[in-house]
């Protein structure tokens, strides 16, 4: 009798994890790899226009030593890039955390409140969103059309005032932002065992003991995938200046190898950050493994 083949455990998982991602990667080596090898290709090169198209010319680092002492503009913007993502994110995964758990609850209605929650993340994204914060629908129109600023202002300085409102106002795209994290926090919120629950609860355990001992470590994985998502979509999401810049080298001002440049110095950047947040939650998916096993 011939023996049939099985997958251990691990083998099985894995598999299953790239037949996920298999599309993907087939996507991504027919229409992704070959612009992404010529960009980091033209990045060391001059380009020069001709007629039989562009003429490449070796430049070395010269793009990159340019984009950190000749653009008066990519230091400041990259800065400004990292300490909004580095407040943002925060914000998003709690505001997304405490959403997910009101929603996880029954009642009345509660399968409309989880669209309306999501549809943010279907309106206002692309063209569409750059078009709502032209027109400042990110900012909270009681305080300009009551002229409330004014009135504070007498109380409160000027220097404590502005950045109070600019976070105000960022509040509202944390909103947008969060509707894909809510609903990887719900479906992470209905894989925790209702008997750990109970048996908490028998224990003498209080809500608050039972979020921090049961939810928040089986919750860990989610969060890690949230705090990636948060990240990248920062990182990219239609009002970055930082993108805007390079987007406007390339495509306005026609210096495709400076834009490619600027580009992978970015993206080395956001692949840094995340090495970082892989380091960081590693003990803790390492717990929530264990916990679930």
């Amino acid at each position: 009798m011939r023996r049939r083949f099985r997958l251990g455990a691990r083998a099985r998982t894995i598999a299953e994890g790239y037949a996920f991602i298999g599309i993907w990667i087939i996507g991504f080596f027919l229409f992704m790899a070959v612009p992404l090898g010529r960009s980091l290709y033209y990045s060391f090169h001059h380009l020069r226009p001709s007629a039989q198209g562009l003429v490449a010319e070796y430049a070395g680092s010269y793009h990159y030593i340019s984009a950190f002492s000749r653009d008066v503009n990519f230091l400041p913007l990259l800065r400004d890039t990292i300490v909004q993502m580095l407040y943002t994110v925060p914000l998003i995964l709690v505001f997304a955390m405490f959403s997910a758990l009101l929603l996880n609850l029954k009642f009345f209605g509660r399968t409309a409140f989880r669209g309306i929650f999501f549809l943010p993340v279907i309106i206002a994204s692309g063209a569409i969103l750059r078009e709502l914060l032209e027109q400042g629908a990110a900012q909270i129109p009681i305080f300009s059309e009551n002229d409330l600023i004014f009135t504070l202002s007498r109380f409160i300085p000027a220097e404590v005032l502005m950045p109070l409102m600019e976070f105000a106002d960022r509040l509202l795209l944390v909103m947008w932002d969060s509707g894909v994290q809510i609903l990887i926090f719900l479906a992470g919120l209905q894989t925790i065992p209702a008997s750990l629950y109970e048996a908490a609860k028998c224990d003498g355990a209080t809500p608050w003991e039972s979020f921090w001992k049961i939810t928040f470590p089986m919750l860990m994985p989610m969060i890690f995938v949230n705090t990636l998502y948060s990240i990248v979509n920062s990182f990219t999401k239609t009002d970055n200046h930082m993108m805007n810049h390079i987007l406007f080298n390339v495509f306005r001002s026609n210096q495709f190898a400076y834009g490619s440049a600027m580009g992978w110095i970015y993206f080395t950047i956001i692949f840094l950050i995340i090495g970082l947040v892989f380091a960081l939650f590693r003990k803790g998916l390492e717990s929530a493994e264990e916990r679930r096993g």
